[in-house]
């Protein structure tokens, strides 16, 4: 391709980020929203993998915990014992909105091995088939990471490329592929985050959209506006600029909900402008010392998230 009509592909690319949904197959085609529930309030999970203590009690015993602590849902990794997952959600009644794939840090889909990247399919399609037994809308995936090895170049196009192969799967199973911004030094802008959610043309590729990872290098509510309907999960996290600068860069997620830098009125202004309904997620990052585990999931994480909801 020549330098000019590169040019030409990636201007038209970076504007039709903040554009609506792509045109598919020559069409307008909605995007999908899992467990959208328009003009409902937002509904409460918690990511499982930071239940705290999680060694001291079973899977029923956790969502157990999380329902009297006033949780509407859950979200496990994959690979868990299926029986068990929807043995606890039958009893419970909490719904299961999101599965995290389990194996995008150890195999991600950017790796210049091969079979480390097959590796990473296997994890995403697990992960789908998971999400699909527990009715839940999406899966979380970190598409991949850049680092001494992997240039960011390479990680956009091999990322690419193996997520297209499952797409045809996602559909199947009618789950979606939500892309989260992590600290992978990979998609570091809105703008390009949209970019690259719209070059796959499927709606079964989203946006997972975690409020407490973008505050190191950016503002949560400019990326909800330009994201807009690409994002179909959120994680409610917290993060201090001043921890950072006074203690380290991961310090910061030491900081209780309300108690970071978050801006949440503005954030929540943002998500309903958007349109944005359903489940938020929380995934904390600090738990508060000396609190009994039954009461920093309820006052803590549960009670701070209504506090947010109404801001």
């Amino acid at each position: 391709m020549k330098r000019a009509d590169f040019l030409k592909l990636g201007t038209a690319g970076l504007a039709g980020a903040a554009m609506p949904p792509v045109s598919v197959s020559g069409t307008q085609q909605e995007r999908i929203r899992p467990h959208r529930l328009q003009g409902m309030p937002l509904r409460k999970a918690l990511m499982l993998g930071t239940f705290p203590n999680r060694g001291d009690y079973t899977l029923m015993e956790q969502f157990e915990m999380l329902r009297d602590a006033g949780f509407d849902g859950v979200e496990p990794g994959s690979g868990l014992n299926r029986e068990e997952v929807l043995a606890a959600r039958e009893a419970t009644g909490l719904e299961i909105p999101s599965v995290v794939v389990s194996t995008h840090w150890s195999q991600p889909l950017s790796s210049s091995d091969p079979s480390v990247r097959e590796a990473g399919v296997e994890g995403l399609k697990t992960a789908l088939y998971d999400a699909h037994e527990y009715d839940a809308g999406c899966v979380l995936l970190v598409p991949g990471v850049v680092n001494a090895e992997v240039s960011y170049d390479q990680a956009y196009r091999r990322s690419r490329y193996e997520i297209e192969q499952v797409l045809p799967l996602a559909e199947e199973l009618n789950v979606v592929i939500a892309i989260e911004n992590v600290w992978n030094h990979f998609l570091l802008s809105p703008m390009e985050a949209a970019r690259y959610v719209d070059e796959f043309h499927s709606p079964w590729v989203g946006w997972y959209f975690d409020i407490g990872n973008i505050l190191n290098y950016g503002w949560a509510y400019h990326w909800i506006r330009i994201l807009g309907d690409r994002i179909v999960m959120i994680h409610i996290k917290e993060y201090s600029r001043q921890l950072r600068d006074e203690e380290g860069l991961w310090r910061g997620f030491r900081a209780n909900l309300t108690e970071g830098d978050n801006n949440w009125p503005e954030i929540m202004k943002a998500l309903e402008e958007t349109g944005y309904s359903g489940y938020a997620i929380a995934e904390p990052a600090y738990r508060e010392p000396d609190v009994s585990d039954a009461d920093w999931l309820r006052e803590y994480v549960s009670g701070r998230m209504d506090r947010i909801f109404q801001m």
